[in-house]
């Protein structure tokens, strides 16, 4: 998979596990990743931030992503109907840009295809998000008042 023009290549990421207890940092650097998109959008308000991951927050599905040993992000996928749902991926801003994203998005696909399923993620409409999804195969099937809805097709393994 090709990294936009301008990112750099990143060091090998890996995952290690939430627990329960780590809802507050995860929360913190979600924040901090959607501050610029939701303040542009004259959404940001970090007790709905609260209150919205708080409600969806499960550990079993969320995994710290981490690069050189630092954690950089974290990454959600629970399964969904008939696929997975790639319900949160934040990359710190400081450690956007060099290709994270797009490594964690092929180790997503990756378990996907190996079950041919599809991949669902939403994005804030008007998010540099949108334009990454895309770049990654997603395709948008739904325009809602706040987010954009998007499906990666199943592939055959």
């Amino acid at each position: 998979m090709s990294l936009p023009p301008n990112s750099r290549r990143c060091q090998p990421v890996t995952f290690a596990p939430a627990q329960p207890d780590d809802f507050e940092a995860l929360l913190a650097l979600r924040i901090e990743a959607m501050r610029e998109s939701l303040e542009r959008a004259g959404r940001f308000d970090p007790v709905r931030a609260r209150e919205r991951f708080r409600s969806g927050y499960e550990a079993l599905h969320t995994r710290h992503i981490e690069v050189d040993g630092r954690r950089v992000g974290f990454v959600v996928v629970k399964p969904d109907a008939d696929g997975l749902l790639l319900d949160h991926l934040y990359i710190h801003p400081h450690a956007q840009g060099q290709g994270i994203g797009a490594a964690v998005l092929a180790q997503v696909f990756e378990a996907a295809d190996a079950r041919a399923l599809p991949v669902r993620v939403g994005a804030l409409r008007g998010s540099r998000s949108n334009d990454f999804y895309v770049r990654h195969g997603f395709q948008r099937v739904e325009q809602a008042e706040f987010d954009n809805y998007y499906v990666r097709p199943r592939r055959q393994p």
